[in-house]
């Protein structure tokens, strides 16, 4: 790929596929090659770009370096390993994949192939985030406690995606949805977790609907994930405390009045580190992988697997 741009295939046309076409606008560097889409309609404005009804075909005949998988959680596993097989690398929207045994089996394949396997934590991007980092950093005082909250509802965030609703295809409610997310950032400031505990709230549908996650890096500092789908407006926030007693903050939402108007910039940040990754052949398996076992491991300590 040197001295050309990365061709890049969008599989997947749903509520954050916009985000992704704008990072394309302001990327010299990347092509949108090709899109895919099951709706024939998804691609009527996509006019002069090359377009798909079936992820096998883009596949096999749009000569794309890589693709974004933006499809449906339940599909994530298939059209990543559909995609791996081709050698194709993988940009997927968080989680990996529904379940913990196919995501291992997605690193498994992409290890072993050398073919980049990278998952999108938007969120690690955002700008108030990054100015936390260095702030952290900056201090030089170690870290006492991590705080990330997580708060919405859901039935604004899905929009017309409404497979978000049905446990099954979502691979479960809050924990499985933004729990990812949460557990990524967490990992971004401590590095690896571990579960400690998990208090899961349930409606009576049987899908988690809020959840309070105490988590413990290996260096023994602690972390809480608070989660909630019924949070009646929207929080997204990281509260560092060092071990001075200093606080500090940051608001991902601040600055960003538009509704999900932090996502415009952040997947700029996602495709940015994407394609770095992928021209230096990094092995980019662990982190989609380490929130997966993280959502694992709530509802296994919940009971919710058996």
């Amino acid at each position: 790929m040197t001295g050309r741009p990365t061709r890049i295939g969008l599989i997947g046309l749903g509520v954050i596929s916009k985000f992704y076409v704008a990072a394309f606008e302001r990327l010299p560097g990347l092509e949108l090659a090709a899109v895919c889409d099951l709706r024939p309609a998804a691609l009527e404005p996509f006019r002069d770009t090359a377009r798909y009804t079936g992820h096998a075909g883009l596949l096999a005949d749009a000569g794309v370096d890589a693709v974004v998988v933006n499809v449906p959680n339940d599909a994530h596993a298939t059209v990543c390993a559909d995609a791996l097989a081709a050698g194709v690398a993988v940009c997927v929207e968080k989680p990996l994949a529904t379940r913990v045994e196919d995501g291992r089996a997605l690193a498994d394949r992409a290890r072993e192939t050398g073919v980049t396997l990278f998952t999108s934590f938007h969120r690690r991007y955002n700008s108030a985030v990054l100015r936390l980092l260095a702030e952290v950093a900056a201090a030089g005082v170690p870290v006492r406690s991590l705080t990330v909250r997580y708060l919405e509802r859901i039935e604004d965030h899905a929009g017309s995606d409404r497979w978000y609703l049905d446990a099954e295809r979502c691979g479960g409610g809050c924990v499985a949805d933004n729990g990812p997310n949460a557990f990524d950032l967490v990992r971004l400031f401590l590095g690896d977790v571990g579960l400690v505990s998990a208090d899961v709230v349930r409606d009576g549908r049987d899908t988690d609907r809020r959840a309070g996650i105490d988590l413990r890096s290996t260096a023994g500092v602690s972390a809480r994930v608070e989660l909630d789908w019924s949070y009646d407006g929207e929080v997204k926030d990281v509260t560092v405390e060092l071990a001075d007693g200093t606080r500090l903050s940051a608001d991902m939402l601040a600055g960003h009045p538009e509704f999900k108007g932090s996502l415009w910039h952040e997947y700029v940040g996602v495709l940015t580190d994407f394609d770095a990754r992928l021209r230096a052949g990094q092995d980019a398996c662990a982190d989609g992988l380490a929130a997966l076992e993280l959502v694992d491991a709530v509802y296994r300590a919940e009971g919710a697997l058996r």
